[in-house]
């Protein structure tokens, strides 16, 4: 039998927030942690092995990762910015033999419960995993766990030009489960969601 592969955490932290007017993974949650290190430290809490950030080729880390000697970056490559499915590839391949947690910086309500049970959800021998979302009934790529074996699915659509993540898991009828935590998926892409999704 094959020993389980390492289960690394993602975090997507390199978009440009042009919605937002600040750079998301920057802003303060009411704990007062950057939502990108929040994000990370969930991560960790979870279980994963390592935890890597995903950033642009020229950007700085966020908040909070300043003397953070042990975090793993991965960057897209210099003069290009192909969002966030670019990061995810650019992640698997310097972590090949790794399965992967991949989660957006902008989710200021998950919390630890909603990850473990995706993690807990898993089937042997699956490759994607996704929630739902409360919304439109659609896969949630970015809270979602992608096995190594994933790797040349999520490469054939990159090559395809398919730069949506959702569209990859619709194309490639990823199982869903519901959420666990009522709007625990809420992202926040402007001030306005930003404030809705802070209200209890």
């Amino acid at each position: 039998m094959k020993p389980p592969r390492p289960l690394h955490g993602l975090v997507l932290a390199g978009g440009r927030s042009s919605r937002m007017g600040v750079d998301k993974a920057a802003l303060v949650h009411p704990d007062g942690r950057p939502l990108a290190k929040r994000t990370c430290d969930l991560l960790v809490q979870s279980g994963c092995d390592a935890v890597w950030l995903s950033l642009r080729h020229d950007q700085d880390p966020p908040p909070g990762f300043e003397a953070d000697h042990g975090m793993r970056c991965v960057r897209d490559p210099e003069g290009r910015s192909e969002g966030p499915l670019a990061g995810m590839l650019a992640a698997m391949r310097a972590a090949p033999d790794a399965d992967w947690l991949v989660l957006a910086c902008d989710l200021p309500r998950l919390d630890e419960e909603t990850i473990r049970f995706l993690l807990a959800s898993r089937l042997p021998g699956e490759a994607l995993l996704s929630y739902r979302s409360e919304s439109d009934g659609l896969p949630e790529p970015l809270c979602a766990f992608y096995a190594a074996d994933s790797f040349p699915i999520l490469e054939a659509c990159h090559a395809e030009g398919i730069r949506c993540p959702r569209k990859v898991l619709i194309r490639s009828r990823c199982r869903l489960i519901d959420p666990v935590t009522p709007r625990a998926l809420d992202n926040a892409n402007t001030p306005e969601d930003w404030r809705s999704a802070l209200m209890p």
